[in-house]
């Protein structure tokens, strides 16, 4: 599906800069066109006012030549002008529309890597639920191997219902349909229950935490459990295994910074700004092996500044990121 995406995005600059030369070489030709009229008409003048020379005085006759030549070279100067602010006019648009056309493709085939990735993020929480419900259905297993199981499944069903409420959300900010329900909370137990969840989900994760106690919040419990499992689950899909995944969340006088610190290879500083775009995934998407769908850090960014904070990257050392959620105290 991309690569015709790709077909029709080639297809269309050659069709967009045919256009474009075409409106080029119109505009020249008019310019051409208007100068040559203008010195055709310039020259019947003069020749009109050799024939009267006779019943003209010297005086008179150069005083109408002057006002002749002075008509073609305010023509003259008019047709340049005209033809720059059109050329100008021209090129800008051309610019702006290339701009937008681009963008509209790109954002398409974003579109349809994330068609991809959300259909394969779905088809396997639900082929693992499915199979190990066959599983238990059709055997009588252990205690160990049935709870095993039946710890799987809730985790495949965790990471299903993390991922639909990731589209809905997002669906709903971008449409102005989400009703946010702001009030006050705390901000310290709520973390420290997404880590909690995170953490079984993930048990072989170190994850490494400085929480400070009871720092409360004004915002809605939704959309910030969304925000903190996003990011610790974009630091444990990047970090090596064997790292630690640091959490701290403290406060000051005028601020509230949540911080997720991972080991992993880093985001180069000309993709930080792009990172927070909607569908928008580091690296090339055919060679691509890390699972997402490109909405986990979009969010964040939506819902950081829904509650009047902003979202930060900065380097870890020696190694990976480390993002920065900071609130108004």
């Amino acid at each position: 599906m991309p690569d015709v995406i790709k077909k029709k995005w080639r297809r269309t600059t050659l069709i967009y800069w045919a256009l474009l030369l075409y409106v080029l070489a119109a505009l020249l030709w008019w310019l051409i066109s208007l100068q040559q009229q203008n010195r055709q008409i310039t020259q019947e003048k003069i020749e009109s006012l050799e024939w009267r020379s006779t019943t003209l005085s010297p005086q008179t006759r150069s005083a109408m030549r002057q006002e002749i030549e002075n008509v073609f070279e305010r023509n003259q100067n008019k047709y340049i002008s005209e033809g720059i602010t059109f050329l100008l006019v021209i090129m800008i648009g051309a610019v702006f529309i290339y701009r937008a056309v681009g963008r509209q493709f790109k954002m398409q085939l974003q579109q349809q890597h994330f068609m991809m990735a959300v259909t394969h993020e779905l088809k396997t929480p639900i082929a693992v639920a499915k199979l190990n419900l066959e599983t238990l259905q059709k055997y009588q297993l252990e205690p160990d191997k049935q709870q095993k199981l039946i710890r799987t499944t809730l985790d495949e069903t965790a990471r299903l219902d993390f991922l639909t409420n990731n589209i809905l959300v997002s669906a709903q900010l971008d449409n102005k349909g989400f009703v946010s329900s702001k009030e006050e909370l705390d901000f310290s137990s709520l973390l420290q229950a997404c880590i909690a969840a995170i953490q079984k989900r993930f048990p072989d994760r170190i994850i490494e935490t400085s929480i400070e106690e009871e720092i409360d919040l004004r915002g809605d419990a939704l959309l910030l459990q969304i925000l903190i499992n996003n990011l610790l689950e974009n630091a444990i899909k990047y970090a090596p295994g064997s790292s630690p995944i640091k959490t701290v969340l403290d406060r000051n006088e005028k601020e509230i910074v949540l911080t997720v610190a991972d080991q992993g290879p880093g985001i180069p500083d000309s993709e930080k700004g792009k990172v927070f775009d909607r569908f928008y995934r580091i690296g090339n998407e055919q060679m691509r092996t890390t699972k997402g769908t490109g909405l986990g850090l979009y969010l964040c960014q939506r819902i950081a500044k829904d509650h009047g904070g902003r979202i930060e990257i900065k380097d870890n050392h020696p190694s990976g990121s480390v993002f920065n959620v900071i609130f108004a105290a």
